[in-house]
């Protein structure tokens, strides 16, 4: 029983480490998929064609954002190695001036004396806390333990899930038409989608759930209205 609650709070904790990935990744599917169907509306498209506008939005522009979220995770891990190879480098070939940096950034913390002195001397015994200390601050630098590629992933799965979201009724209706009003109903579900993303928006920047939800949704709202009224005039103009 132990084991089973164990292996289930890993699992939570190992989405956890990806949910800001998911979430920005959520809003930007929703927000990107749903100005596209109201472009579409406004421009009073064939549902058909704005279902291919939908998809071909939802994959390129979720591949897009996906492939952005793995490179910059992985030029900030590259950069950190490239610095953490120098701080090696100087500790092997300049220790004194190392361990004199290592002195100055703890005096600057207000230790002194004797203790100043035991500090220094337990982190310069061990190469690898000394890298580490000089790292975080000396450079202000930390390494992320995530995967720039699961970052990658997770944004790109939640941009499909949630992006997806604003073309279900469009389907729906391709596939068992009715007389139902679909961009009502579409705008039904995106916006419980919103209220949905960005109440996980506020998890992830510990901030308070109705500002995170109603950023999201204003956000998606305002997106939509300038959408639908482009799509609205460019239709008049070329009609």
């Amino acid at each position: 029983m132990e084991s089973e609650i164990h292996q289930e709070n890993s699992r939570f904790g190992k989405l956890q480490t990806y949910l800001r990935e998911f979430v920005y990744g959520g809003i930007d599917g929703a927000v990107t998929t749903f100005a596209v169907v109201a472009g579409g509306y406004g421009a009073n498209l064939d549902a058909g064609i704005l279902i291919i506008l939908g998809f071909a939005n939802l994959l390129a522009d979720g591949f897009s954002m996906s492939v952005g979220a793995y490179l910059s995770a992985k030029s900030e891990r590259d950069t950190y190695d490239k610095h953490e190879k120098i701080e090696y480098w100087e500790i092997e070939h300049l220790p004194e001036i190392e361990r004199a940096e290592i002195e100055d950034i703890y005096r600057a913390k207000g230790f002194k004396g004797v203790l100043l002195q035991q500090i220094v001397d337990h982190i310069c015994a061990d190469k690898t806390l000394w890298v580490n200390e000089m790292m975080k601050d000396e450079l202000g630098m930390m390494r992320d333990s995530k995967s720039p590629f699961k970052i990658g992933l997770a944004t790109f799965a939640s941009f499909l899930l949630v992006g997806l979201i604003p073309l279900t009724v469009y389907l729906w209706n391709f596939f068992y038409p009715s007389s139902i009003n679909i961009f009502f109903w579409t705008s039904v579900l995106t916006g419980l989608a919103f209220l949905l993303v960005g109440w996980l928006k506020s998890v992830v920047t510990q901030t308070s759930a109705l500002r995170g939800i109603g950023e999201t949704v204003l956000l998606g709202l305002l997106a939509a209205v300038v959408a639908y009224y482009v799509g609205d005039v460019l239709e008049q103009f070329f009609k």
